[in-house]
């Protein structure tokens, strides 16, 4: 109910009657959900079909350049703590002086809109970029990549209204381009990890700007049953993907290798893929395949139909030594994506069981969607319930990143979150200047 109350405003009907199914119908047998909506929820509709709502009014938010508070550090803190516009850590204070610092870096308006984003519908600002990108702690000359950040975050591709639902899927934001090092970007040991200023702040950027700007907020329009924090920005290693003659995430969604993009992708969850031996990609796929495949669990439904079809993209981001062992044996970054493809699967009967009776979204069987057209015949090529089936519709689906520690043997995977927060790329446009800027920072 609390969801429903806090979102009805950022819909624009703050009023709209609201009836309650008591419990979770998920956890109820078909008896006692029938009981409940007799005994509670039809009441309820009844009334809201007869009676009047009550008239609210909508409370007045602060306008973009207003000073909205002065005082020390501590009580700037604890005054944006309690409007919920913190995520609980220290803030920058977003002085009028450090917002115009970060303006300074880019050529917009700072009065542009580039979209406006549920659940709140508020206009997604230049100004309000800065005044994030501020309160996270980057520094003025992340600017470029925030404001295309922003971007992605409108685009309807990626869908950011879901970004508040219960699995708690969090954004991984995958940097490319000659700004990793121009700006100091971590792209060898540690990735992923804090510790590395721009790769910490601009992940936080992103979980604060969903807070401020999209409004979700925890127990009212975020409704993540387990959370995970923001994820730290994961850049690409290109030097070493120039040196295996691999393209770059940039080029796979779109844009030139050597291009300054940013792509995100909401990921529900992710593992380590430790100790991967082998001097041969044949001894080296079949276990990164197994990971990949195994990491999938639930998220089948969002290629098979049990809420769309074909939009799963997991990810694999294997360490140069392992996409030097692969691209020495002659394979390209498409050969591994193909292994990914007919390797990486599970059976028909995990797919169904899944979709019928764990995850309740239920699509019959596999074979019924074939019939349908819904889904490849690669789904349905016996009747065999052992049989194996991909977990994606085509090899493109698989996404492939080259970063992490140069002399380490491991990977990681990321299960996806499917069309709710589909992978999404923008390219980063910097100033005219912006040789000279970053030469005297």
């Amino acid at each position: 109910m609390g969801q429903a109350v806090a979102t009805s405003v950022g819909l624009g009907m703050p009023n709209i009657p609201l009836a309650m199914v008591p419990g979770h119908p998920g956890a109820q047998s078909q008896a006692e959900v029938r009981a409940n909506v007799v005994r509670v929820t039809a009441a309820q509709v009844i009334a809201n079909l007869t009676e009047q709502p009550d008239v609210m009014v909508f409370e007045d938010e602060p306008a973009a350049h207003d000073i909205v508070f002065s005082g020390t550090f501590e009580e700037v803190n604890d005054y944006f703590y309690e409007r919920e516009w913190s995520d609980g850590l220290p803030i920058v204070p977003p002085t009028v002086e450090k917002i115009e610092a970060f303006l300074s870096f880019t050529d917009r308006d700072p009065d542009e809109i580039l979209g406006v984003v549920l659940p709140a519908s508020r206009a997604v600002t230049i100004w309000a970029v800065a005044v994030n990108g501020v309160m996270s702690g980057c520094r003025p000359e992340y600017m470029p990549i925030l404001i295309a950040l922003a971007e992605a975050m409108v685009d309807p591709n990626y869908g950011v209204e879901h970004s508040g639902n219960t699995p708690g899927a969090e954004t991984l934001i995958i940097l490319n381009g000659p700004i990793i090092k121009e700006l100091k970007f971590n792209y060898e040991q540690g990735v992923l990890r804090d510790g590395f200023k721009p790769n910490t702040a601009v992940g936080r950027f992103w979980r604060l700007a969903l807070r401020n700007m999209c409004g979700f907020l925890i127990h009212k329009t975020d409704k993540g049953c387990f959370g995970n924090t923001f994820r730290v920005v994961l850049a690409e290693n290109e030097d070493a993907l120039a040196g295996m003659g691999w393209p770059s995430n940039a080029e796979d969604m779109g844009f030139k290798t050597g291009d300054n993009t940013v792509s995100i992708s909401r990921m529900t969850s992710g593992n380590v893929i430790v100790s991967v031996t082998g001097s041969t990609p044949e001894e080296i796929m079949p276990y990164l395949a197994d990971a990949v495949a195994s990491c999938t669990r639930w998220e089948i439904i969002f290629t098979v139909g049990g809420i769309t079809y074909g939009t799963l993209r997991p990810a694999l981001v294997l360490t140069p030594i392992l996409a030097d062992i692969i691209a020495k044996a002659g394979w390209s970054k498409d050969d591994v994506k193909q292994y990914l493809y007919d390797h990486a699967r599970m059976t028909a009967r995990r797919v169904e069981t899944y979709t019928e009776n764990w995850a309740d979204f239920p699509i019959v069987s596999l074979a019924h969607q074939v019939n349908l057209g819904k889904l490849p015949t690669d789904f349905a090529i016996s009747g065999d319930p052992e049989r194996m089936v991909p977990i994606v519709f085509d090899k493109q689906d698989f996404m492939v990143l080259v970063s992490g520690d140069p002399l380490r043997t491991n990977a990681y995977t990321f299960a996806q979150n499917g069309y709710l927060g589909f992978p999404t790329a923008k390219k980063i446009v910097l100033p005219a200047d912006w040789t000279a800027r970053i030469g005297k920072r």
